[in-house]
């Protein structure tokens, strides 16, 4: 697994609550830069420092997210980590995994928990590298077929349950809000990802789609949902000129009524 989310704005040299004597790098001379892995000094949290040592490996810092969030891989785990106080559950995220499990390639969850200190996600790493590794930028072409590929597996081949629609309501892609003005109708409904910006897909070393990962936003929705934002974020992963190739790949015309919508209800709701 990688646990590339994002983009997020990086923190510089904040001492998050709950963190250990150890460090990694951040970029402390540029805090405002949007950034997928930290550069500079990262204050390693306890529970990872914990794992670290029972699994006799050294924690390597992927992520960093702009609520002060982290994610490290110790050995063969992945491990994320919130300070208190922040907007992302990984409950939420721990639950929807154990739901797709067996449903669709996504990580095993291996231990989850809280304390005074934060909150924490621990999965088992999977095969492939986030599609904005250094080496699917490099291959824009095959990331952004994998991306889109592995969104219409998801949209077709994951059916939704009483589980899942219980969760949807409260989701961004089903909000509302007056200044939006109308909203369009859902052309279907279906599993959506809720956040499929390209660092949420993995990518096999053979070019195709592996698995998805950041699954806290997992809900029945309108499939435009997902990809209004994947193929925004492709402008900031890979530069302008591929949604057009993204939308061909995933098999459908672009909509430009509902892409303009949820792209602004994600600004807005997510």
């Amino acid at each position: 697994m990688s646990d590339d989310s994002r983009p997020a704005h990086d923190r510089g040299r904040d001492r998050r609550p709950g963190a250990a004597d150890r460090s990694v790098d951040v970029d402390p001379d540029n805090p405002d830069l949007l950034a997928n892995r930290p550069v500079g000094e990262v204050r390693i949290p306890r529970v990872v420092v914990g794992l670290a040592a029972s699994l006799g490996a050294d924690p390597e810092s992927i992520w960093r997210n702009e609520l002060g969030g982290l994610t490290f891989r110790v050995g063969d785990r992945y491990v994320k980590w919130n300070p208190p106080g922040s907007d992302v559950d990984l409950l939420l995220e721990r639950d929807r995994l154990a739901w797709l499990a067996g449903r669709h390639p996504v990580p095993a969850v291996l231990d989850s928990g809280s304390d005074g200190d934060g909150q924490w996600l621990v999965t088992a790493a999977v095969e492939g590298e986030s599609a904005v590794a250094d080496v699917w930028r490099e291959r824009p072409r095959d990331a952004v077929r994998a991306i889109a590929t592995g969104l219409r597996a998801l949209h077709d081949g994951v059916a939704p349950d009483e589980t899942l629609e219980s969760w949807s309501a409260a989701a961004w892609s089903n909000q509302h809000p007056a200044e939006l003005g109308e909203r369009p109708e859902p052309s279907r409904l279906v599993v959506c990802h809720g956040d499929a910006c390209a660092p949420n897909t993995l990518i096999a070393a053979d070019a195709s789609w592996g698995a998805h990962v950041d699954v806290g936003a997992l809900a029945l929705a309108d499939p435009w949902s997902d990809l209004a934002v994947a193929s925004m974020s492709l402008d900031w992963n890979y530069g302008p000129g591929w949604q057009a190739t993204f939308f061909a790949d995933y098999g459908i015309e672009p909509d430009p009524a509902r892409i303009d919508y949820y792209r602004r209800l994600w600004n807005v709701a997510s």
